[in-house]
């Protein structure tokens, strides 16, 4: 069952001629989704192009401050797209939504995509994001000891992955994972199911192809869900969508991390669509997952 403000949605994009290419290839799904959802802006007190410079990468980002001359805790986010399309501007609205309602601050990162730029590149970026952001509290007015990591299906992947290998890192206090893509087999039972919106198990299992191809796969900063996940890693908030192949793989992956030990929210929403949370303003049940994940946010940060 969809929620209906959802499948109206659905609906209307349907009648208005979206459908995916087939074959599927990465120019294509380009040009047809790294598009910004018509939906009103967020104001924010602070949002301006950055550069995050580490090791003679430069890669672009973007921050986001609701309080300029405060110091505030901060969200590293990455954004989805199965690491082979979406940008800053794809995911503007999410992390400047999640600035202001867990009044903190976000850097959005830019990194290289698939298939241009295969597992490790995007995880390569990843891990450097991190460090340099542990080195900006006097340039960008933040509190480097109370990070978040976050993200949504392959930027969630990131997120996952990254605080694996933060774990017992005091500064790392809570990972926000929005239907994450962590697990590279692809076999969870939800793979099989014939889901609406805008992932079906085929197009995941493509995405897998285009970022950690052959074994790669295996590799568990690719696939988080074949790590053994260490002690200390950061308590978490998953949020998965009813209709999505990757709904049963972040089950899965959140009783993994309480068997390890972390402390792990499961925000379930039987209606909603892979990505629904994006929609925020326009489908109620969009605004309820990014308000528990703003929730989760204040609470992590001690707010």
């Amino acid at each position: 069952m969809i929620d209906p403000p959802i499948q109206a949605m659905l609906q209307a994009m349907i009648e208005g001629g979206f459908q995916l290419p087939d074959p599927l290839d990465a120019t294509s799904l380009r040009a047809m989704l790294d598009t910004s959802i018509p939906a009103p802006p967020i104001e924010i007190a602070d949002r301006r192009d950055i550069s995050i410079e580490e090791q003679d990468t430069v890669l672009p980002a973007r921050f986001y401050h609701p309080a300029p001359g405060e110091i505030l805790p901060v969200v590293l986010f990455f954004h989805g797209g199965g690491w082979v399309h979406g940008t800053l501007d794809t995911h503007d609205r999410l992390s400047a939504i999640l600035a202001v309602k867990a009044n903190c601050a976000v850097v959005s990162v830019d990194y290289r995509l698939a298939p241009e730029h295969p597992f490790p590149a995007a995880w390569e970026d990843a891990l450097l994001s991190f460090h340099w952001l542990k080195k900006q509290q006097k340039t960008l007015g933040i509190d480097v000891h109370r990070i978040a990591l976050a993200g949504d299906s392959a930027g969630g992947n990131l997120a996952a992955a990254l605080a694996q290998a933060a774990a017992g890192d005091a500064a790392v206090t809570h990972q926000l994972l929005f239907y994450p893509a962590v697990d590279s087999g692809c076999s969870a039972p939800s793979f099989d199911d014939d889901h609406p919106g805008f992932l079906s198990a085929a197009q995941m299992r493509w995405y897998w192809d285009q970022y950690a191809p052959g074994a790669l796969r295996n590799d568990p900063r690719a696939s988080p869900a074949a790590a053994s996940i260490a002690p200390g890693v950061a308590s978490a908030t998953i949020i998965i969508a009813g209709n999505d192949p990757l709904r049963d793989e972040g089950i899965a992956y959140a009783a993994s991390l309480e068997e390890a030990g972390t402390n792990v929210t499961l925000h379930s929403y039987p209606g909603a669509i892979h990505g629904f949370a994006s929609l925020f303003g326009l489908v109620p049940l969009a605004d309820e997952a990014v308000s528990a994940a703003a929730d989760a946010l204040r609470g992590a940060f001690g707010k």
